[in-house]
């Protein structure tokens, strides 16, 4: 199968734009509760109703025509996800201007690309050290005319420059806006080259999101139940941009969290008690390595991986009998499956609120054992597919029918075509119309209407997409074999230890890897085994020749068994033969992971370039001792046929 179709759901967008719907649900259910806002003191939640943040919006709307900004002019936010970056977005597109989303962790030069590149006109900050970056960003050339400060009360006064105008200044432009007009230019995340400006316009977002609503919206919440989402993906990506308005068009109690970490977001789950969480793998990740942390200072690790067995098994078998294939779980199985959910299941699910039963994963493909063990847990993850040019999913899990493994099928509205060389290329109402060209006006990238994304996959013989990577991180090593390297860090990834790696072997004699650790996971590793990072090891391992391993050793000899089964997937050719553990953390300050928790690849392979060097020296130092130790061998009569099992 090379090609797939899928007929929409939802009606395109006829007439008007994204912020028509807040003044349209104000009008029609003035106290709907629309968003919910943290209280004074920072536990709790407030409501904002739908009158209440349609006057938010409009008074903020005034200001922005009483301060210059027009139909058509570029603004740019840079800020955490929090409430105001909701705010200023329906205020801008009220007005007819576009938004120009930026990450808040964005470098000076950086942010001069976007600032010169979209032609921005004004923009939004959080505080003094992004007005500082912006600072440095600009120079006489630059076109920018507007600072905002979020935290120097500029809501406010903005509200207060707008009094003069009347809303009816504001009505003209909003009704002046049109399905084509653009919404925003979002720029991707950089991981294969230098970020492009797409131009998303208002009927692409409306399509995405009206989609979603039409087709999963029974998902989001229990019957009966009010559906609500905690924001706390960066909203400057296409993904959490998406969201943003899927919660406005839709219904669903939009909730903002800026801090991303999981010492942060555990908590703000629990006081929110979202109904569905959309995340990225990293956060699903996490939240199951801090479960079983805490089950293993409970004393209770065999518990805890026996229940992830039995999850696992237990979503296996019901995903089987819902193909066809199988008889589902058996009475045993399903026995102890109970036992477990009183026990552990339903304690993963307390850490993200307790009301969770969907959840939605994007940005990178999902696990398919991951995505087994959360089944298992009662909580049924949709995984989806999609570009910033594709504003948010091209492809998502059919309600009911999730495979796990694939990343479902194109979403309703949507065609797919593969290519010969296994490229995956997409069309439909939700595909951007273009990037900027070098003028900041909307340029190409179709073909016919045809995007080309750069990913690799197949479709199964029910038409769901399998992705097998990036076109361009397919390695070739110096004797022509082609390894895709997703597979192998998926593999490696799903161990607590390991944090991050990077699969090399470009015009290499063979494959390596880069790998980091997780800090929290590695001193809590060192705690249960007993180990100090100065002395010998509590439980005595040691290496071949007898001696005990030192701390250092160890974890390198656990990193070893990791990589040893990540190889037992792949041919020889294509696996692992060395490994340099590094001594931190892959980061968004070094200019090594995009801000959406992307790794950037090139930029790692040239910032440890002499790590690369002297791991693949030593390799060859490796082979010779290797090859000199067997000749001697021979010399000696004592090599005989055994070097056959080594190859030579």
């Amino acid at each position: 199968m090379r090609d797939i179709s899928v007929p929409a759901l939802a009606a395109p967008l006829r007439s008007g734009g994204l912020a028509d719907s807040v003044f349209d649900t104000a009008e029609q259910r003035p106290d709907f509760a629309q968003l919910a806002r943290r209280d004074a003191e920072g536990a709790g939640w407030r409501e904002v109703s739908a009158a209440e943040f349609r006057d938010e919006v409009m008074a903020l709307a005034r200001g922005l025509l009483a301060d210059g900004v027009r139909p058509g002019a570029r603004v740019a936010l840079m800020s955490r996800t929090r409430y105001e970056w909701t705010l200023f977005s329906y205020a801008l597109w009220a007005v007819g201007a576009q938004l120009v989303p930026v990450y808040p962790t964005a470098s000076a030069e950086q942010l001069r690309s976007i600032l010169a590149g979209a032609r921005v006109a004004a923009i939004v900050v959080e505080h003094e050290a992004q007005a500082m970056t912006v600072a440095a960003a600009c120079d006489e050339r630059s076109g920018l005319r507007r600072i905002w400060q979020l935290d120097r009360d500029c809501v406010r006064r903005l509200a207060e420059e707008g009094t003069r105008l009347a809303d009816a200044d504001v009505h003209r432009l909003r009704h002046a806006v049109t399905p084509r007009s653009i919404a925003a230019i979002v720029y991707t995340s950089g991981t294969t080259g230098r970020p492009r400006g797409c131009v998303i316009t208002h009927a692409n977002l409306a399509s995405e999101c009206d989609t979603l609503h039409a087709g999963w919206g029974e998902l989001l919440a229990a019957p009966g139940e009010r559906p609500s989402l905690l924001a706390f993906l960066p909203l400057a990506h296409i993904y959490g941009l998406m969201l943003q308005v899927a919660c406005i068009r839709g219904g669903v109690l939009l909730g903002h969290q800026p801090d991303l970490s999981v010492d942060a977001l555990l908590p703000a789950f629990a006081s929110f008690r979202p109904t569905v969480v959309f995340a990225v793998p990293y956060l699903f990740e996490k939240v199951c390595d801090r479960a079983r942390r805490a089950a293993e200072q409970a004393g209770r690790r065999r518990l805890f991986d026996a229940a992830m067995t039995v999850a696992v098994r237990y979503a296996e078998a019901v995903a089987e009998q819902a193909q066809g294939t199988g008889r589902g779980p058996d009475a045993f199985l399903r026995a102890r499956h109970a036992v477990y959910e009183r026990l552990v299941y339903s304690r993963i699910r307390e850490l993200l609120g307790g009301r969770v039963r969907t959840a939605v994963s994007g940005g990178s493909p999902l696990r398919r054992e991951l995505g087994l063990l959360y089944a298992g847990a009662g909580i049924t993850v949709y995984d989806g597919y999609g570009l910033t040019e594709t504003t948010g999913a091209i492809t998502v899990q059919p309600p009911g029918r999730v495979r796990f493994g694939t990343v479902g099928r194109p979403l309703p509205g949507s065609s797919m075509h593969l290519a010969l060389d296994g490229e995956v290329w997409v069309r439909g109402s939700v595909v951007f119309a273009g990037y900027l060209d070098e003028g900041g006006r909307p340029g190409s990238g179709l073909y016919d209407g045809w995007l080309p994304t750069g990913d690799l996959g197949h479709l199964d013989e029910e038409g769901y997409l399998v992705i097998t990577g990036r076109k361009k991180d397919i390695i070739i090593t110096s004797s022509g074999k082609s390894v895709a390297p997703q597979a192998l860090e998926q593999r490696l990834h799903a161990h607590p230890l390991i944090s991050q790696c990077v699969v090399i072997g470009d015009n290499r004699p063979y494959v390596t890897a880069l790998i980091t650790l997780d800090p929290e996971a590695l001193a809590h590793w060192r705690q249960l085994n007993g180990l100090d990072a100065t002395e010998g090891s509590g439980h005595g391992d040691r290496g071949r020749d007898g001696l005990e391993l030192s701390p250092e050793e160890q974890v390198r000899a656990e990193v070893q068994r990791a990589v040893a089964r990540a190889n037992s997937s792949v041919s020889r050719a294509e696996s692992i033969r060395a490994f340099r553990i590094l001594p931190g953390e892959f980061s968004q300050e070094a200019g090594l992971m995009t801000p959406s928790l992307k790794l950037r690849r090139a930029a790692i392979v040239r910032a440890y370039a002499a790590e690369i060097d002297a791991m693949y020296a030593q390799g060859e130092r490796d082979i010779r001792e290797s090859r000199a130790e067997r000749r001697r061998a021979a010399a000696r009569g004592g090599w005989r046929g055994e070097g056959l099992a080594y190859g030579r």
